[in-house]
Formats: structure tokens, sequence, C-alpha cells
């Protein structure tokens, strides 16, 4: 289902199911659909309520905010633009959202000062074409971020080549959806 407001994201699921929360107009700032959320979030049903997770490029914040109204124990949304963040801060203290934190900072840069085997999720949909993706995987794996069972995330565009993870990746679920390509990587 294609979003029907401009400039708004809608909560699919959960305690906030149906909320709908401003999106700033901002060059590459694409946020996830509700077909590709949904899927997703059925990958992850089992594994979501209770755990710790990161957003990085969080952009409007929705994958975060989704795993939050979902049950996540903990989301940290990383965002570099000031307005980007500034807006999801906005959604936080609409939703009155109990253990999310906005964190305004490259994303690399919070991934090399991650404590290993900290997260249990995190969600990677940086902006088409740049790259990012990839570097958020081998940072992260180099640190150590994901605990033994957790789950990596990727969003890419439908005709940039699958993530090739590494000896200790396995990919679980692979989708494309429209013009987007969803992979969701488990760690050993």
């Amino acid at each position: 289902m294609k979003n029907k407001r401009p400039g708004t994201v809608r909560i699919i699921g959960g305690k906030w199911r149906g909320t709908r929360l401003p999106v700033p107009d901002l060059p590459g700032l694409r946020p996830s659909g509700d077909r590709g959320r949904e899927t997703l979030f059925n990958w992850l049903q089992h594994h979501i309520r209770g755990a710790d997770c990161a957003d990085l490029f969080a952009g409007s914040g929705v994958l975060g905010l989704e795993a939050a109204s979902r049950g996540a124990a903990s989301v940290t949304l990383i965002e570099n633009s000031t307005r980007a963040a500034t807006g999801i801060r906005e959604s936080l203290l609409r939703l009155k959202a109990d253990g999310v934190s906005v964190v305004e900072t490259n994303a690399l840069d919070w991934l090399a000062q991650c404590d290993p085997e900290t997260l249990d999720i995190a969600f990677i949909d940086p902006p088409f074409g740049s790259g990012l993706e990839t570097r958020a995987v081998d940072v992260l794996t180099a640190q150590g971020c994901i605990r033994s069972g957790g789950f990596v995330y990727i969003e890419l565009a439908r005709d940039t080549p699958a993530h090739a993870p590494g000896p200790e990746w396995e990919i679980v679920r692979e989708k494309v959806i429209g013009e987007v390509r969803m992979q969701l990587l488990k760690k050993a």
C-alpha cells in the first residue's frame, strides 16, 4: 500500500498502529514503504519483542519506531541530518516513546564506537546508491556490535547487487518489492 499522504509515514503495527508521523522534505529521504515494513516485521515477529535495536541512517525513523511499537526493549535512531533528527525527536515526544533515543551523528562513526554484542537487530537503510550499506555492515562486523543469533536488515535499490556478507553472516531472507531489494542477515 502506498503512503496516501505526502510528507507522512504510518506506523503499521503494535501499540502505535495507524499513527501518522510527519516526514521532512529532504533530498534522498525515502521512508520504507508499508508493504516492505510489513514483510520485514513478519520476518522478525518472533525476535523483535525485548530486542535492543539500532536504526542506522534513520531518516524518518520509521523502522526504529515500528520496532519500538512492536515491543523492542530499546531503539537507538542514528541520523546525520539535523532536520531529520529534529523531526524524529518531535515524533518521539508525540508518541511518548520510552526506550527510544536519537543520536545525531554519522552512522559509520557511531558504529565505530559501538560496544561488542550490544544489539540484537540493526536496520541499515541508507540513501540508495551511496554504498553505505556495505561499509556499515563491514564496520558493524568488525566492531562485533550484533549478538550471536542477531539480525541485520539491509534495504537497497532493486538494481543494486545483494550484499555478500562474510562467513559470520547467513542470508536468511531476501525479497524485491517494487524498487526495493530487502535482505535479512543472521549472525552465526
